[in-house]
């Protein structure tokens, strides 16, 4: 066989030859003519990289942008493709294979350097190949290649996207993929189509609009209805790239913005008293000052609430969480008389994390009580921040691009540097569920650091404050015996019988801020009402510390993101409770008594913003009926699918319960299904001419049946080829039917409908019989066979 003439004549042509006369000797690939199709295809592919950039660059500093070369290079590698399209370009094949291998080997090389966020190499390599792809397009089938790519990147740019400006394109690609998809199927069915002109391929602008609406609409239902489940499935969340900080890292330093470039005394109080800000900073808290218009002056290791001004709103970050919160920032526990300092300041704790991980494990206090993982991504817009970091109490996982971060002792995270445009990082933290009747019953027997550190108050004014209190105590109309009720009841005081003060005075040197607001002002600053709450309940032996941070923000329902300004921040107080931790009391006028946390229902929020949005232009008993009824429908499903969810948790017996259900579930919705179609098939019977309705009913019985009619049949041609039909019976009530139908609806003649009505159910009836009689001569057959086995 080896020396046969073939093998021998083969042998002496070279390889190269013989390896172009294999690939000559292929067939020719079907390709794809369709100009309208192929230009549509780069338009959605150009979609798709655009809004990939700019969802990119929104929220990724160092993404370079890559529509500058991705789309010419695109457009020309289409257009090669179109005039190539007949040829084989077996060189230029090779061109291409070896080009993806190697933008193979480079995304391999940028996936281990961005560990951080795999997202965007994913998405450089996908450009890099649709850039490749397109000078290679003959078939339709690789257009369908291009279009799943500009699918992918358009769900790429969503999952980065933090603003609305993804939004146009979204709809443009929606608008461009719908005549796309209706040239594919045509193309799919052999229809060739090469003008120009919607019109030509059953594209009509009317339609296609009306299709839009249609989508659009039904996209945003969905979205508003898509319930938000709590729990990531992949410990892989966004970090910024890593950062090098070159230098020792200073734990004991904040770097507030604020107090280095604003806080110059204005004003005539402020001369000769230098920055108020740089007092709070360098010396005791004290001193006349003006506030910052961008930093809030709450983020720092001493704090002077002698401040006074206001901020101009700006964006600082924004926020993807779980869970809406208070997102904490900076804790204090030495109360200064005009301010705060944190006194253990220089026993800040420095963490480390391995080289191949962003993962931070942080320490957390041991507590008893109940408590539910929230995730948390931070996205700073703003030029610069403080290099404190914020997130939910308590954090257990940090992921950070830094190599280091450390935590003081009030719970506080640092950053080596300060957190500037661009920054992105995520937070893990268990945020335990505030039971309130569990902290009324806690314990009052507080360890010897608790009592060391957050029952401290000047002793100037701990007597004349302790005696306010115990009076404001006293007006309550039951007993208050707990620590829980008393800071509630306590911080409900303040609100009601207190007034924030925009006009306020300086305080002197001699002054004190909790004593000025009491008697003499009765009233200040937001954050003032938290510092007095914070020193009246040390003043009768309640650890309490004060905490900054952002309000959750303002939450977009369309990104998902909490955009969160500096205006957002501000003072709330912390008491402990033994072997529960520290829980938030906030006292200012307008706010929550409690700050938003995992106890209230996240599963619906985008229905619920949009709700609160409808309320706003509804009566106040309406609101409140609905109001009541939306909760406890949305509770109710809540717990229905975190309990239907929960079963797969729960081992073997969980999962074949789940599944059962699961199936039970789908029964049910196949028998609703089924129940609504036949309803609405009735109602459509309902509403058609006796005739029309007695021809219709035929037809889908005799399709049940496996007997069709074609669209292109006609009413006669269908009934004439069951004369043949072994049953009489059958072919006369099926040509009766079809010949009354006829006339009736072409020659207006008047038809006997309840006689042909009876012939129908008779019909009906004897197949019934036939196919009964047929079922029991197959059973008896059956049992025959068995018995003769």
């Amino acid at each position: 066989m080896s020396n046969s003439p073939g093998v021998r004549q083969r042998r002496g042509i070279p390889v190269w030859q013989q390896l172009q006369q294999r690939l000559q000797s292929l067939p020719n690939v079907e390709v794809e003519d369709s100009i309208l199709l192929r230009v549509l295809v780069q338009v959605l592919v150009t979609v798709g990289i655009i809004a990939t950039d700019i969802a990119a660059k929104d929220a990724v500093a160092e993404w370079p942008i890559t529509s500058y070369w991705a789309i010419p290079l695109s457009l020309l590698g289409a257009t090669w493709s179109w005039y190539r399209r007949r040829d084989r370009n077996i060189p230029t094949k090779f061109c291409l294979a070896i080009g993806m291998l190697v933008t193979l080997l480079a995304f391999f090389v940028r996936l281990f350097g961005e560990l951080n966020d795999t997202r965007l190499a994913l998405a450089q390599l996908l450009i890099q190949l649709q850039v490749l792809h397109s000078f290679d397009l003959p078939r339709r089938k690789d257009l369908g290649y291009s279009m799943v790519i500009g699918l992918i990147l358009l769900g790429v740019a969503g999952t980065l996207s933090q603003t609305l400006a993804f939004g146009p394109f979204l709809l443009v690609f929606v608008a461009i993929a719908l005549p796309v998809l209706v040239l594919d199927y045509r193309s799919r069915l052999g229809l060739v189509f090469q003008g120009w002109k919607l019109r030509g391929a059953d594209l009509a602008p009317k339609r296609l609009g009306i299709f839009l609406l249609v989508v659009v609409s039904l996209g945003l239902i969905i979205f508003a209805f898509l319930p938000r489940l709590p729990g990531y499935q992949l410990r892989t969340f966004p970090v910024s790239a890593p950062v090098d900080f070159q230098g020792k890292f200073d734990t004991s330093r904040i770097l507030n913005p604020g107090y280095v470039r604003g806080g110059r005394g204005g004003g005539e109080e402020g001369e000769g008293e230098g920055s108020g800000a740089e007092a709070g900073q360098r010396g005791q808290g004290r001193g006349k000052g003006k506030l910052d218009e961008t930093y809030y002056y709450g983020f720092d290791t001493q704090i002077n609430q002698n401040l006074r001004g206001q901020m101009k709103p700006q964006v600082l970050m924004r926020v993807r969480s779980q869970a809406e919160g208070f997102w904490r920032v900076v804790a204090f526990d030495r109360y200064t008389g005009q301010g705060w300092e944190i006194s253990r300041n220089d026993q800040a704790e420095t963490i480390n994390r391995s080289s191949w991980s962003y993962q931070f494990f942080l320490p957390r206090p041991i507590v008893l009580g109940k408590d539910k993982e929230v995730v948390q991504t931070y996205t700073i817009v703003a030029e610069e921040l403080p290099n404190v970091i914020p997130a939910m109490a308590w954090a257990k996982e940090l992921y950070f691009p830094t190599r280091q971060v450390a935590v003081d002792p009030e719970g506080s995270l640092r950053s080596p540097l300060a957190l500037v445009e661009g920054f992105t990082y995520t937070v893990i933290s268990e945020v335990p569920y505030r039971n309130r009747t569990l902290l009324s019953k806690a314990a009052t027997d507080y360890p010897e650091a608790i009592r060391k550190n957050y029952l401290q108050v000047p002793p100037e004014i701990a007597a004349k404050v302790r005696q306010k209190t115990q009076e404001i105590l006293a007006t309550a109309p039951n007993p208050l015996t707990s620590p829980s009720e008393q800071a509630l009841y306590l911080a409900q005081y303040l609100k009601q019988h207190y007034t924030i003060q925009p006009d306020l005075a300086f305080l002197e040197d001699n002054d004190d801020l909790v004593e000025a607001f009491l008697f003499r002002f009765e009233g200040g600053y937001p954050d003032h009402f938290s510092t007095v709450l914070t020193v009246m309940l040390r003043s009768v032996g309640i650890p309490a510390r004060l905490v900054t941070g952002f309000a959750p923000g303002e939450f977009n329902p369309f990104t998902g993101l909490y955009v969160v300004r500096n205006t957002d921040a501000y003072a709330m107080t912390e008491v402990y409770f033994p072997k529960y931790g520290w829980f938030a009391f906030d006292p200012i006028p307008g706010h929550e008594l409690i700050p938003p946390s995992v106890e209230e229902n996240q599963t619906f929020s985008v229905l619920r913003k949009f709700w609160q949005w409808v309320a706003g232009w509804l009566p106040s008993p309406v609101t409140g009926v609905l109001s009541g009824l939306f909760n406890a429908i949305a509770t109710i499903l809540a717990r229905t699918i975190g309990w239907f969810l929960g079963l797969f948790s729960k081992g073997w017996l969980g999962l074949f319960t789940g599944l059962i259900v699961s199936v039970g579930l789908a029964f049910l919705g196949w028998l609703g299904w089924t129940g609504w179609r036949n309803w609405r098939y009735q109602r459509w019977l309902a509403k058609l001419p006796p005739m029309e309705s007695l021809y219709q009913q035929m037809l889908a019985w005799l399709a049940t049946q496996g007997f069709h009619k074609r669209p292109a049949q006609t009413p006669l041609e269908y009934a004439q080829q069951w004369y043949s039909h072994p049953s009489p019976e059958y072919s006369q009530t099926i040509a009766a039917i079809s010949h009354a139908y006829v006339g009736w609806r072409y020659g207006g003649q008047a038809a006997n409908v309840r006689q042909l009505q009876q012939q129908f159910r008779s019909l009906k009836k004897q197949q019934a019989k036939r196919s009964l009689a047929i079922w029991k001569l197959r059973s008896q057959r059956l049992m025959q066979r068995q018995s003769a086995r």
